[in-house]
């Protein structure tokens, strides 16, 4: 497996959390200070956008890694919980990293 699979998958799980952290932060400020309704619109896009992203590169990080259904739904569902992309992509690193650096060598000429 190359490490762009995997380096492709940090990135937007990183973004797609800070993102969903931004949004929970505009909400309560539009529901509980009836303030900034317009920047929650902008944001809720923006994270929707960044987490159909995510699912594609979570899906090719599965489907590389041969994970199983289930394991592959958890990953791709922690992008919607505040917080928990943050430690799924660090459980997610720690697994598959190994399967990067220990590949098959290339020779290169």
């Amino acid at each position: 497996m190359k490490r762009s699979v995997l380096t492709r998958y940090r990135v937007m799980a990183f973004a797609t959390a800070v993102m969903l952290l931004v949004l929970c932060t505009c909400m309560v400020f539009k529901y509980g200070f009836d303030r900034g309704a317009d920047l929650t619109f902008v944001v809720s896009q923006a994270h929707g956008v960044l987490f159909m992203i995510y699912l594609v590169f979570a899906f090719d990080l599965s489907s590389k890694a041969k994970w199983s259904f289930g394991k592959m739904l958890w990953v791709m569902l922690s992008g919607t919980i505040p917080l928990a992309a943050f430690f799924v992509e660090r459980q997610v690193r720690a697994e598959v990293e190994p399967l990067v650096t220990g590949g098959p060598a290339t020779v290169r000429a």
